[in-house]
């Protein structure tokens, strides 16, 4: 059978590629794909662009089932219309993709049932915003209330900083609609961690858990990003913490859903802050899978991705286990000259290797152009290893980037530093 993946990114590569796998597909299409789907295996690229002619080609291709990787498409219901269509697709409904198209729905929506986030306003005129401010004081969170590419999120240590991201969106419009109002919410203060399941509108199956590095330098230093690198597991999330998250997030947030006449099914992704006690706090949610956690988790993935997806399509995910590779894997992203505030486009890659049997690169701003492949977005690709131990994975991601150049290459060398480090008991 054939299946679509949308989007063009290193998630997509990598669900694309663990779809590939399974013994009952085909082919799978990739709208619009990258340089790397391009070369990939059991896949093609198509050049079909917009939620209407995305239907359009599913029919006429007959395919099985979609899986959307990004947040946009969701946003503007891709699922709705596919569903009337009399398409299968895994992803939630506009509806549902409220919670991270709208982060002022998000928290209004785990205040009526319970979740435990941090304290918020939202303001949809700067000079209210700057009272607030004022009046809580720093370090404070600013954020965009739409969908920002992952650079809607100022976390100002102090009071001027937080002045300066509220005129940012709200008086200088840098993130256009995403900007119309904005969220400020209390600092957190803890580890992060992120926290992926599949749902089927009354039952979640989680996904090895792991954790992003958001900052561009190392340290946590610099803007924040759309994801500069990650690990799984995340050693923070212990067995009971787990259980809990499941208990006090994940099962409220599908039966609040459901309540509201919005049942939840597709990927499920909870921001978590865990504080020193080992609390957990919801920072934001994803209507979809992380990236670059997404490469990480598939590489540790041994089940068969389109059996579970296909389990969460037809409402019966308590059927089913996953089988992980006991091994952990941390990808590092390589990302272009300018990233994140302007990328560069069209320098020629070299070095890439031949995936091997402990890891692969998952491309994501690429292009294959006349064989060649150039960069095309800003986080370029994502170098993914497995190990025996967080740290021998590092150490074997860090090996295998070493022969990759591209003009202006930038990346973190400290991806995992808070797993390698010793912890405290």
């Amino acid at each position: 059978m054939k299946l679509l993946v949308i989007g063009s990114g290193g998630r997509e590569h990598a669900i694309a590629w663990r779809l590939a796998q399974s013994p009952r597909v085909q082919k799978v299409y990739v709208a619009p794909g990258n340089g790397g789907t391009a070369g990939e295996p059991g896949l093609q690229n198509v050049a079909v662009g917009g939620i209407d002619k995305l239907a359009e080609f599913a029919l006429a291709e007959k395919i099985h089932l979609t899986v959307v990787g990004p947040e946009a498409p969701l946003a503007e219901g891709i699922v709705d219309l596919f569903r009337a269509s009399g398409l299968r697709i895994f992803g939630p409904t506009r509806a549902c993709a409220q919670l991270e198209s709208s982060k002022q729905f998000a928290k209004e929506f785990m205040t009526r049932h319970g979740i435990p986030t941090a304290a918020y306003a939202s303001f949809g005129e700067a000079g209210a915003a700057h009272d607030y401010v004022d009046a809580r004081g720093g370090p404070i969170v600013v954020k965009a209330d739409g969908l920002a590419a992952g650079k809607g999120v100022f976390v100002a240590t102090n009071v001027a900083e937080a002045h300066r991201a509220i005129d940012r969106i709200l008086v200088e419009h840098a993130m256009g609609e995403a900007g119309r109002r904005v969220v400020i919410e209390e600092f957190l203060e803890g580890e992060e961690a992120s926290f992926i399941v599949l749902a089927d509108g009354l039952h979640v199956l989680p996904l090895a858990t792991s954790q992003d590095h958001k900052r561009l330098k190392d340290g946590d230093e610099g803007p924040n990003t759309g994801g500069m690198g990650a690990y799984s597991p995340a050693p923070v999330v212990t067995p009971a913490l787990h259980a809990r998250v499941v208990r006090e997030i994940m099962f409220p947030v599908l039966a609040g859903m459901a309540a509201e006449g919005r049942p939840y099914s597709g990927f499920l992704y909870a921001g978590l802050m865990i504080d020193s006690s080992g609390n957990p706090k919801v920072l934001e949610f994803n209507c979809r899978l992380g990236d670059p956690e997404t490469q990480p988790i598939l590489l540790r993935l041994k089940s068969d991705l389109f059996d579970l997806i296909e389990h969460a399509v037809n409402g019966t995910l308590d059927r089913v286990d996953v089988d992980w590779d006991r091994r952990a894997a941390l990808g590092v992203v390589l990302a272009a000259a300018g990233y994140p505030d302007d990328p560069k486009k069209g320098d020629v890659v070299s070095g890439l290797p031949e995936a091997g049997e402990d890891y692969r690169v998952f491309h994501a701003g690429t292009l294959l152009k006349d064989g060649v492949v150039v960069t095309n977005g800003g986080r370029v690709l994502c170098v993914t290893a497995l190990g025996e131990s967080i740290k021998i994975a590092q150490r074997r991601a860090y090996a295998v980037l070493q022969g990759v150049r591209f003009d202006g290459m930038q990346f973190r060398r400290d991806i995992g530093f808070r797993a390698v480090a010793p912890r405290k008991t």
